[in-house]
């Protein structure tokens, strides 16, 4: 079942879009719909869904600003507006399809049998991953395979500083300044480290453990090179203090 998000800044476009939409309701299922654009933004960057129908024409953003302030995007775009001019823009923008309004029916069919084969494109994309990832795991304990933004990168686990937690996203701090952000919770990231390395040290952190400075217990914080201050949850010190 594919879920989808509706962004359109018209109460009855919506209404119109979500009654269509009913009748494919087997293969699609609408979670959520806005006529805020900030708060879909908000929403999707924590949330997000399978597939996105955008409207073009809002009052305080077009459809593709609207595309560029999301953080990241895994998920299928349809762009939807009464306006034909918006059809090299959408394909720019990397939308798998552009529906004129009023939505017809047999528009809107096709789109979903686009959604469904990206998805399954995706599906096979994962499988290929995971072959790769145990590949790696098995011939090299010192890297992780890490999967962002369409690309698989092989990452030495020496080089990795923390790991912070943004909602449904994470976000690992390099040695080298660079920063790797995933479309995971900090949870799940966790069970791809080595535990003999990085330890959770906080609901919104995991260190690595090497990296370790030094440990303010008063504060209750730990400097991590170069100079990254990162608390340490009270729940956890025990547990910690025995790791180092």
């Amino acid at each position: 079942m594919i879920e989808a998000v509706i962004v359109d800044d018209e109460t009855k476009a919506i209404q119109s879009l979500t009654w269509e939409l009913n009748n494919f309701k087997n293969h699609i299922k609408i979670i959520k719909t806005f006529t805020s654009p900030e708060d879909a933004i908000k929403y999707l960057n924590k949330t997000p869904p399978d597939c996105l129908f955008l409207d073009i024409q809002m009052p305080t953003m077009d459809g593709f600003q609207f595309l560029e302030k999301l953080k990241n995007r895994n998920f299928s775009v349809v762009i939807t507006t009464a306006y034909n001019e918006y059809g090299i823009q959408a394909l720019k923008h990397e939308a798998i399809d552009y529906l004129l309004k009023p939505i017809d029916s047999d528009d809107l069919e096709d789109s979903i049998h686009k959604i469904k084969k990206y998805h399954s494109k995706l599906n096979k994309t994962a499988q290929i991953e995971d072959i790769l990832t145990k590949f790696n795991t098995k011939y090299n304990n010192n890297r992780i395979s890490i999967n962002t933004d369409g690309k698989l990168i092989f990452v030495d686990i020496d080089d990795i500083l923390f790991v912070e937690s943004d909602g449904n996203y994470s976000t690992i701090s390099l040695i080298d300044n660079q920063k790797i952000v995933l479309t995971k919770k900090l949870k799940e990231v966790n069970t791809i480290l080595p535990e003999h390395v990085f330890f959770r040290i906080h609901n919104s952190y995991i260190v690595n453990l090497n990296k370790i400075k030094e440990y303010i217990k008063n504060e209750g914080y730990v400097l991590i090179q170069p100079n990254h201050k990162i608390p340490v949850a009270r729940q956890r010190k025990s547990d910690f203090l025995e790791k180092i």
